[in-house]
């Protein structure tokens, strides 16, 4: 990925749109289209220093080093938590909220919380709107989510979309997670427009689709960040959610019409609008369909060497933008590929990983405790501190109502559910900024 500073390859980063790896994949691209100039400075910045072996923060999800993704991956766990009724440790909760610099933005990981953000610090888009998503689901938040908010409209691009690092040019991933921040927030994004330009999330999002002047096997896919490069079907996962006004959570597929996807047409006029963006999700649906259907339900890394392995993170984000897009059986074929094959994955990427694939199997009305033979939602809360309740049962098994924080308990998922249909919404998967290691 262009603007991304935490690069190294060795770092466990999971993401439900991939941030390392297969955004790497991506910037390299990009690279050798520009020429070595395209590479951001932002690459030979430090994150935060990662904490010593067992010193990591009690309430901090995971065993790896945090470095790039403490954030990303603790608000992946906490929302996919919250939605399927786990009410999540408060200490997990205050970690995260803990993390927000004053300014309202979030870096990968702050070893030392209480020492001021500075110049030096790495502010974080994909960080940011994953926060704003878990702490917003969860409640109690109101001044972190509109802190973080507002940072975000700050750093807003002229064409009306975000990069991960501020000052880059904008990239369909992140545009992508912060649309479903605002949503989750309760804004419309329609209405969150540059300072020059008065380009709003959509705007920006809709450039990275190839269109009529494309091949025709890509067209209606989205690149990462180029126009004209080639399709990225992390960028496409992305964005087929985001122009549906979406995020992490989405309702479960089966509540909705089970709609075939429909190539982009390039005899249809230009629709504007809600019609447009969906129009523009179902187009880059139907592209990860041939792209599924041409790899046995799975989609395949971007690393260079390695096409031929699958990429389960960023198959899972498939799974939910289709089931985003009323693509129910679609949705579910890659979903049965994921139970065969992405327990170990799961296993080795840690709470990020379990999340993701928590998040497919809900969003395609499936039961994410039966998951191919493995309890997804017991697997995800053994990464972390134990939950303050699971399913109305306290830590002990007895009674336990929602706290004052509004944190969790057994209907949290229908107060996301509510906001999102209310205005249109709620990946992202994938997401921008899926931080995950996918070289399996």
């Amino acid at each position: 990925m262009a603007p991304m500073a935490s690069m190294a390859p060795q770092a466990p980063l999971t993401h439900p749109v991939a941030f390392l790896a297969r955004r790497a994949a991506t910037a390299l691209a990009a690279v050798a289209v520009l020429g070595t100039a395209a590479a951001p400075a932002a690459f030979a910045d430090a994150p935060s220093p990662s904490p010593s072996a067992g010193k990591l923060p009690s309430g901090l999800y995971g065993t790896k080093d945090p470095q790039y993704d403490g954030v990303w991956r603790q608000s992946l766990a906490l929302l996919a938590q919250h939605t399927v009724g786990v009410r999540p440790a408060a200490p997990a909760v205050d970690w995260l909220a803990g993390q927000q610099c004053a300014d309202g933005s979030f870096a990968a990981f702050r070893a030392e919380p209480g020492k001021p953000c500075d110049a030096k610090t790495m502010r974080d888009t994909n960080q940011t709107a994953a926060a704003v998503q878990a702490l917003a689901a969860l409640g109690g938040h109101g001044d972190t989510v509109k802190k973080a908010l507002d940072w975000l409209k700050s750093v807003q691009n002229d064409d009306g979309g975000w990069s991960s690092m501020p000052g880059s040019p904008s990239d369909a991933n992140s545009t992508s997670v912060v649309i479903g921040a605002l949503t989750v927030a309760g804004e419309k994004a329609e209405s969150v427009t540059s300072a020059k330009g008065g380009k709003n999330p959509y705007d920006g999002l809709l450039t990275f689709q190839l269109g009529c002047d494309a091949k025709e096997g890509e067209r209606g896919a989205f690149t990462f960040q180029l126009k004209g490069a080639a399709p990225n079907a992390d960028a496409t996962a992305a964005a087929a959610t985001g122009l549906l006004g979406m995020g992490f959570v989405v309702p479960p597929a089966g509540d909705r019409a089970d709609t075939p996807v429909k190539p982009l047409s390039c005899e249809e006029g230009k629709q504007e609008g809600t019609a447009g963006r969906d129009r523009a999700a179902d187009a880059g649906a139907a592209y990860l369909v041939a792209q599924l259907d041409a790899n046995e339900q799975h989609l395949p890394s971007a690393m260079p060497g390695q096409e031929k392995q699958p990429d389960v993170g960023n198959t899972a984000d498939a799974v939910v933008a289709l089931a985003a897009g009323g693509h129910g059986s679609a949705a579910r074929k890659p979903l049965k590929w994921l139970e065969r094959n992405a327990a170990d994955w799961a296993e080795q990427n840690g709470p990020a990983a379990y999340a993701q694939l928590v998040l497919a199997a809900h969003a395609t009305g499936s039961d994410p405790r039966a998951f191919g033979g493995t309890d997804l939602v017991a697997a995800l809360n053994a990464t972390g501190p134990k939950p303050a309740a699971v399913n109305g049962k306290g830590a002990e098994g007895a009674d336990a109502s929602e706290d004052s924080q509004g944190s969790g308990g057994g209907f949290g998922f229908w107060w996301v559910i509510g906001v999102g249909l209310a205005i249109g919404a709620g990946v992202g998967f994938l997401l921008s900024g899926r931080r995950k290691k996918n070289d399996l």
